[in-house]
């Protein structure tokens, strides 16, 4: 017992610094307090081991070597899906999906039309925030004139943003949940199918129901929204080539890197092809910001154009604000703090597995996880908790990870089924806690108290209930090979 309340106590100091952070930085804690807090953590675990358990300091560095290691695979992933954020940007692909998704909004159907919206661009971007930030605020201004109450409408944008978020081979919480777990990612995302897509569905219906049940009296108009994009880029069909061609590489089982690496190459064409004054006007703010003097020919404004909007974060002019968040990328340079969080995490889970404390609480959460039901109701129960606890979801994605791992290694089950379990609990409820950072976030984007949208966010409510339910009839759940 006493081993264990020590082994607890890093964790506890991570809390509590995490806190203190969240408190006065809010989401901007992610910028490097939270980084910090997590190294502060690993220095109590490091002394606390070598003082108590007598633990050499070679294991700590042979440990952080080898977690490191793990996770430089997901590290680059993580650098090619900032590129594709660029890339697929500023070749109007998604703004030309955009465009093309609004127009399906009809106002009876305005609810699970705004939840596929959000589910479709957060997909294409990898990231729930961005989705919130842009369309999510222009649907919600829509849903509004239409009479909806502000608590619905969030409720069905939060949920296919993060529906989206959670499958997306882009998203930065699906690397992490997949990379910790050392499951391939389109694996991960595979699996990851069989729990997320009935909770959306489910949420989809219900959003209809509500929608049909209260008609608003006053059409949508997302014109003035979609004019503002097509004034600045070309949008075309022959564009939506690359994410098409895109899935039918993931659909062939190519390794990521691999998939990743050719949609950068085959969005760069397209932008040069298609957007070629946006490739020119970023080249020629380049040359501005770097100092470069001289004459520079067209071949050259536009190679440097597009190396711009691979590597760095790429602000876009509309003439509208909402619409100039949507389009500005953020390029390589945009992952660099998560990169930067997810070094500083496995440090911290080096520490604490080198010194014997992931195994001690793994010990002590055994008598928890005696079934396959009760493992995986653990995990999400400990995805969900810990939300409320270290107030981040990329913070509980990994401890959750850590705390499980070995544990679902000891019982014989297939890492994938840990990735899921993690990212059905960890990635989805963290919008659901006011003091979380996500929570924090889109109630302030979206002008709407927590509480208040909570009970419509079906899907984020449904799929830790559906990880539990499936682990319980035992679809697709094996064990591993002898």
């Amino acid at each position: 017992m006493k081993k264990t309340f020590i082994s607890i106590i890093p964790i506890l100091v991570l809390i509590a610094l995490l806190a203190f952070c969240i408190s006065i930085l809010g989401s901007d804690s992610i910028q490097g307090a939270s980084q910090v807090s997590l190294l502060f953590a690993s220095g109590i675990a490091v002394w606390l081991s070598m003082w108590r358990f007598k633990v050499p300091w070679t294991a700590f560095e042979e440990g952080i070597k080898a977690n490191i290691g793990n996770v430089t695979s997901a590290i680059v992933i993580l650098l090619l899906i900032g590129a594709i954020s660029g890339t697929w940007t500023i070749s109007g692909i998604v703004p030309t999906m955009i465009c093309y998704g609004v127009k399906v909004l009809s106002p009876s159907f305005f609810l699970p039309a705004a939840c596929l919206i959000c589910a479709g661009v957060s997909l294409m971007l990898g990231s729930s925030w961005t989705t919130i930030a842009t369309i999510g605020v222009a649907l919600l201004g829509i849903g509004k004139a239409e009479g909806f109450s502000e608590g619905l409408i969030a409720g069905a944008i939060i949920s296919g943003a993060y529906f989206g978020d959670k499958i997306s081979p882009l998203s930065d919480t699906t690397v992490l949940a997949s990379s910790i777990a050392e499951t391939p990612l389109f694996t991960h995302i595979r699996y990851m199918l069989i729990t997320t897509v009935p909770s959306f569905v489910i949420a989809l219906i219900a959003f209809t129901v509500i929608g049909l049940c209260s008609i608003p009296d006053t059409p949508a108009d997302m014109g003035m929204y979609t004019s503002v994009i097509s004034a600045k880029f070309h949008i075309t069909p022959w564009l939506l080539i690359v994410p098409l061609l895109t899935g039918v590489m993931i659909a062939r089982k190519l390794p990521a890197i691999m998939v990743l690496s050719l949609s950068v190459v085959l969005a760069v064409i397209a932008a040069v092809i298609f957007q070629p004054e946006i490739v020119q006007e970023i080249g020629r703010k380049a040359a501005l910001i770097h100092g470069i003097e001289g004459p520079l020919n067209e071949w050259k404004i536009t190679l440097a154009g597009t190396i711009e909007s691979i590597y760095n974060s790429v602000p876009l002019e509309t003439g509208h604000a909402q619409v100039n968040e949507l389009v500005s990328s953020r390029g390589m340079i945009g992952m660099l703090n998560t990169i930067y969080l997810i070094i500083c995490a496995m440090c911290f889970g080096a520490c604490m597995r080198a010194g014997g404390m992931i195994e001690t609480i793994m010990r002590a959460m055994r008598k928890f996880t005696g079934n396959r039901t009760g493992l995986v109701a653990s995990t999400v129960g400990t995805g969900a908790a810990l939300n409320t606890l270290v107030c981040d979801q990329y913070l509980a994605i990994m401890l959750t990870s850590n705390i499980f791992k070995d544990i679902y290694e000891d019982a014989g089950y297939e890492n994938r089924l840990l990735s899921r379990s993690v990212e059905d609990s960890a990635t989805v409820t963290s919008v659901l806690v006011p003091w979380n950072t996500c929570g924090m976030t889109q109630a302030t984007i979206l002008s709407t108290p927590t509480l208040v949208y909570l009970p419509y966010c079906f899907f984020n409510l449904l799929s830790p209930a559906m990880s539990i339910l499936i682990a319980a009839i035992g679809y697709r759940i094996i064990r591993k090979k002898s």
